[in-house]
């Protein structure tokens, strides 16, 4: 096999840069997820929080070897089997990692297991609203670390 190359260039070299197996949801919206809950009776809301535990997976699992529970597995199993402590830990592990993610892309948003057991979790004392504003900060969170994804991979 023979490699013609003309006198005066260099071979074309591109640098490895890893992208992204599919595009990723950007889109996550407090409201959707309120309004289509109530429609399909809490459905969507499942189906969403089951795409960013899948989504975290794929965005930060070869930069920090763990792997998060799927949601379903939790929601549906773990969760009720623990009477509810492993559903605090899947939260607390879960805003942990979207967080360490946020910071190592670096993208400067302020999320971690703060964020949750501030909003979700002691923030239920206020009205109810505080798990309200824990999940918009996990959408927005989850929202730019996809983006970011999307495009660098």
């Amino acid at each position: 096999m023979y490699n013609y190359q003309p006198q005066g260039q260099q071979p074309y070299q591109q640098a490895y840069r890893p992208m992204p197996v599919r595009q990723l949801k950007t889109d996550r919206s407090l409201l959707l997820d309120i309004l289509l809950s109530m429609v399909t009776l809490g459905i969507y809301d499942i189906v969403l929080m089951s795409g960013i535990s899948t989504d975290i997976n794929e965005i930060a699992g070869r930069y920090d070897g763990t792997k998060t529970t799927h949601y379903c597995l939790m929601f549906f199993l773990l969760n009720g089997l623990t009477l509810g402590i492993y559903g605090l830990v899947w939260y607390h592990g879960l805003s942990e990692r979207v967080g360490n993610e946020l910071r190592r892309r670096g993208i400067f948003y302020d999320f971690g297991s703060g964020t949750y057991w501030g909003w979700g979790f002691f923030g239920a004392l206020l009205c109810g609203i505080g798990p309200l504003v824990y999940k918009h900060k996990l959408f927005h969170a989850m929202n730019l670390l996809s983006g970011h994804y999307n495009v660098n991979g």
